[in-house]
């Protein structure tokens, strides 16, 4: 089991992408089911006010820190060898793994033909990538038919790891309900990762990453879409851990 760092009561996985990429490789290799979710404030914040999400997250087979605020807070805990697993990163050092290890991959979310484009994209940089499928869900909750449907396509891909490019919380909670409804070993949700490594959306510059500004560039992009995210929830975490860390509140281990 991987360490992990309580942050207001969100076990946030003691990782590099280093070891990120070995604990995928060996689960893959022993067939062992589970889900990994790739959090940072955002999904620390959004489980502050629900009990159930922020148990998803706690039962995660990995909860990697994606965001800088959470390799700090691992390193205040003395993780001197904690660093960001964000998700495109991961995404991009998976598939590059994948190409002498057979692993086979899905992509389940995005607009309309995200997931298509991305796929071929990650062929083009990965030509040995192994690539079993993608779907494209409704924005609504999948209803009988579309569930069997996917079920039974997953069945014939036989794919080893299923990426789930949806928002948070809904990506997390898709990949609870569903991990033992379909034959995939790991599901993994990368959020916006769809979005950058198709095309669709321009990645932070990498300073602006490194530094812990990537919400400020985001913000700048799509204010309406990310402007309660960002400037209610960043405030309201810097108090929150400030309390943590001083002793003024507790919060419960993972």
């Amino acid at each position: 089991m991987t360490k992990r760092v309580n942050v207001l009561g969100v076990g946030i996985s003691v990782l590099n992408l280093r070891t990120a990429l070995a604990a995928i490789a060996t689960a893959v290799r022993e067939r062992r089911k589970g889900y990994i979710c790739v959090t940072g404030v955002h999904g620390v914040m959004e489980a502050q006010a629900d009990a159930d999400f922020k148990k998803i997250l706690n039962q995660a087979f990995l909860c990697t820190p994606d965001g800088m605020p959470m390799v700090w807070a691992g390193k205040l805990d003395g993780h001197r060898e904690m660093a960001r697993v964000y998700g495109p990163d991961l995404l991009l050092e998976v598939c590059a793994w994948s190409e002498t290890s057979g692993c086979r991959h899905f992509f389940y979310g995005g607009a309309e033909g995200v997931a298509d484009l991305l796929a071929q994209k990650l062929q083009a940089k990965y030509p040995r990538l192994q690539v079993a499928g993608t779907y494209t869900p409704p924005f609504r909750k999948l209803n009988p038919d579309e569930e069997k449907g996917l079920a039974e396509q997953l069945a014939a891909a036989r794919p080893d790891i299923l990426w789930v490019g949806l928002s948070t919380p809904k990506q997390e909670k898709f990949m609870a309900e569903y991990l033992p409804k379909l034959a995939v070993t790991l599901m993994v949700g990368v959020g916006a990762a769809f979005d950058f490594h198709s095309g669709r959306v321009k990645q932070a510059p990498l300073w602006m990453q490194r530094s812990g500004l990537e919400w400020l560039y985001r913000l700048g992009s799509e204010p309406r879409r990310l402007g309660r995210r960002y400037l209610r929830n960043n405030p309201l975490f810097v108090g929150k851990f400030f309390a943590q860390r001083t002793g003024l509140k507790k919060y419960p281990e993972p």
